[in-house]
């Protein structure tokens, strides 16, 4: 038979498959296991440091207690997880203004230093964070904005990333689309508004998620602009957290993660035409 041919291939991907969400599992099932059992399992790590570490699939004794004492008992991870969203929300309303009108005007608008501009855009997006931390901290400081969540929120509003995705899927609007608006007597803003950002919302939608798969994790930029522990957003609610604590870790772990598998299920298709459009050469 033909599929016996394909066997071989098919367990190789599969093994790699299970691999890849090993890790995924036994986070969701060590977050059902109780103190006294993950201690027994993790004590070579976490512990005296002696024994041999046994670490189980699934738990001898499944429970939710971890699930109550940290969702009920933990209004520390509320008020992070409420900056999160605060933070990583606002981030992503201003991108859409903002980097919306920027990917339009370098798609569409011919002017004068447009290339070497968008140049400068693609430099800065691939710069990592430590390149520009001290400049960020200087500017910040000078505004007074350092240990307030705008510390955090207008850097990534103005963050290069989403106009490099966005001007892909603009420039690929059609021109006789937009001159046969402008015959209909369409001002630029109603271009903008009532076919641009239409034609190019699978563009938008992709770089909205992948900022917020970015944003919704990150912990480089709150540890240097933020310092009061109530404005931090649950990113960094894990380092807190002691040995004693692993149950509340792998709960915490595990809620932190929803947002981001919801948000990467919803719009997998439009990551994917996000993807295909940055890899097209002009």
């Amino acid at each position: 038979m033909r599929w016996r041919k394909y066997l071989p291939g098919y367990a190789v991907l599969s093994a790699a498959g299970f691999l890849m969400v090993l890790p995924v599992l036994m986070m969701v099932c060590n977050s059902m296991m109780g103190p006294q059992e993950l201690k027994e399992a993790y004590r070579a790590v976490l512990g005296d440091g002696t024994g041999k570490m046994s670490a189980r699939l699934l738990p001898v004794y499944p429970t939710l207690r971890p699930y109550v004492e940290l969702l009920l008992d933990s209004p520390d991870f509320f008020v992070m997880f409420w900056n999160s969203v605060k933070q990583v929300c606002s981030i992503l309303a201003g991108q859409t203004v903002v980097g919306t009108m920027a990917a339009w005007a370098f798609a569409r608008y011919e002017f004068r230093g447009r290339k070497p501009l968008f140049v400068m855009y693609m430099i800065l997006m691939v710069m990592p964070f430590q390149v520009t931390m001290v400049s960020s901290y200087l500017v910040l400081s000078e505004l007074s904005l350092l240990d307030t969540h705008l510390a955090v929120i207008l850097p990534g509003i103005f963050s290069t990333f989403p106009v490099f995705i966005m001007e892909k899927f603009f420039r690929a609007i059609p021109k006789e689309v937009l001159e046969a608006a402008q015959v209909d007597g369409a001002g630029d803003l109603a271009i903008f508004l009532r076919i641009g950002i239409p034609l190019g919302s699978p563009g938008i939608i992709s770089a909205l998620i992948l900022n917020f798969l970015e944003y919704w994790n990150a912990m480089e930029a709150p540890m240097t602009f933020l310092k009061t522990k109530s404005k931090l957003p649950l990113s960094l609610y894990l380092p807190d957290i002691t040995a004693d604590q692993m149950s509340a870790s792998f709960v915490a772990s595990v809620i932190m993660m929803i947002p981001a598998v919801l948000g990467f299920l919803w719009g997998r298709d439009y990551l994917q035409k996000g993807i295909e459009a940055s890899g097209l050469k002009e």
